[in-house]
């Protein structure tokens, strides 16, 4: 029994997504800290407000509304999101593509009936939809 979970834990998968999870907790902490030390100071510099930008609101009806720590939560997301798409998904991506570029194309299995332009199978002798003669073609 131990055996089986040895393997299954030493597996590269498993261990490859367990290094993905924690490297992504390391980045999002840090992109966490950029947001809140130094874009929300920033922002709040702009809009001339003092003081940490996570505490600003609105009031209606006597309702606190916290704005501020929603756009931080935010600007957060995005930039990790931005993250992972620049850096993750378009190189894999782009190799995908690479590694796929050499196939040949895959051989046409339907061809157009020149009278009534339907698609009808390459060996077919005659339009399925129009009854119209059409030359024989095989596949290749």
């Amino acid at each position: 029994m131990l055996d089986g979970f040895k393997k299954f834990i030493l597996r590269g998968n498993v261990v490859d997504m367990a290094v993905g999870v924690v490297i992504g907790a390391a980045f999002a902490t840090v992109v966490g800290a950029f947001t809140k030390d130094f874009l929300t100071p920033l922002i709040g510099a702009i809009v001339g407000k003092t003081g940490d930008f996570a505490t600003f609101s609105f009031n209606i009806r006597g309702q606190v509304f916290n704005i501020g720590d929603l756009i931080n939560q935010l600007i957060s997301f995005l930039l990790v999101a931005a993250a992972v798409y620049f850096f993750v998904v378009t190189p894999v991506n782009a190799l995908l593509a690479r590694m796929h570029r050499d196939e040949p194309a895959a051989a046409p299995t339907t061809k157009k009936c020149s009278e009534c332009m339907s698609d009808i199978p390459i060996e077919a002798r005659r339009c399925a939809h129009c009854g119209q003669p059409v030359a024989v073609s095989v596949a290749a």
